[in-house]
């Protein structure tokens, strides 16, 4: 790194190329005039030991992202995902070796991505597996008697089990976006209506807000049902089991749909208001759901080339989901 490189302002790997050709040229051309008066044969090994010097002067900036490349390339078949490729260069080499560290960086992503993954599976599949054992055990052994809320609390478990499956399942999809949109044109007010009285709970009164009533959108509605359905649950879940606001509205300049969610819960504290979106993130509660509800909400939103996000409000918490007009 600490050889010169004066090569690297050129942009094209042909011009370093011809450079180098004629340097390698003139400066063995130049030895050999003044070393003219030598005996010929000393005269040309100076020639050619000097045309070789600066080609390997020249030639050192141009080859050795490729040798950096090699050797990170060998570490990464070991595991090792931390090497990166060091250049200055300008030309297609250049070019080259910043996509590999970005290779490089997307490949170390996806290695930790996995091994996050298969660490909080296992810990959420754990709890309700341990939980549905001793259950189970227990009946077995004739310690409890097979009675509904025996029964009931089995069920239970078996229903978290099916919720992180389906939930899994279903992030799976999207990332890998075998998931089609299917936009289509619809009245945005009993299509929310429909989701409230899906998620309508006794305690909780949940107001639906969308102006102007006749409100319509065009998007997906099987992605925009599974993405105000996690966030319902979510502000039933957390909130003070008071009140909940789902509101509806488009933004008159961009014709964008916004729909507000917001509980009056404890709120989500703003270093976290970006991890909430991540697998197995609980914006740090540590009950109900499986992690996962938030992460599918923002990949289907996504999918839309659409945003969501937390915003910023007085009390409570309320996430903003923002779809482009079609």
């Amino acid at each position: 790194m600490r050889w010169p490189r004066p090569l690297d302002p050129f942009r094209s790997f042909k011009v370093k190329t011809g450079v180098l050709v004629i340097a390698s040229v003139f400066a063995a051309s130049v030895t050999f005039w003044f070393a003219s008066d030598w005996q010929f044969r000393f005269a040309l090994g100076v020639a050619l030991l000097v045309s070789l010097a600066v080609t390997q002067v020249l030639a050192h900036g141009m080859t050795s992202p490729l040798r950096e490349m090699t050797a990170a390339a060998r570490a990464m078949a070991t595991g090792d995902w931390s090497r990166r490729v060091h250049t200055t260069s300008r030309d297609e080499i250049g070019e080259l070796a910043l996509a590999f560290n970005q290779m490089a960086e997307d490949l170390e992503a996806d290695d930790r991505y996995r091994r996050e993954l298969i660490a909080n599976v296992s810990h959420e599949l754990r709890t309700p597996i341990a939980a549905l054992q001793g259950v189970l055990e227990n009946v077995v052994d004739g310690v409890v008697e097979p009675e509904p809320e025996t029964l009931r609390a089995a069920l239970r478990q078996t229903e978290r089990l099916g919720d992180l499956v389906r939930d899994l399942l279903d992030l799976s999809r999207l990332e890998s976006g075998v998931v089609p949109l299917r936009r289509t044109e619809f009245e945005v007010e009993p299509f929310l209506r429909r989701i409230v009285d899906e998620c309508l709970d006794p305690a909780v009164a949940i107001r639906l807000d969308v102006v102007p009533v006749s409100l319509r959108a065009c998007a997906d509605t099987d992605r925009l049902h599974q993405v105000v359905t996690n966030l319902v649950h979510n502000a039933l879940t957390h909130g003070a089991s008071a009140q909940v606001l789902v509101r509806a509205r488009t933004d008159r300049r961009s014709g964008t749909l916004i729909v507000d969610v917001h509980d009056d819960g404890p709120g989500i504290p703003a270093q976290e208001r970006i991890r909430v979106f991540e697998r197995f993130s609980r914006g740090g509660t540590a009950g109900g759901g499986t992690g996962l509800g938030l992460a599918i909400a923002r990949w289907a939103v996504e999918l839309h080339d659409g945003r969501i996000g937390v915003l910023d409000t007085p009390s409570g918490c309320c996430i903003r989901v923002e779809l482009p007009a079609a």
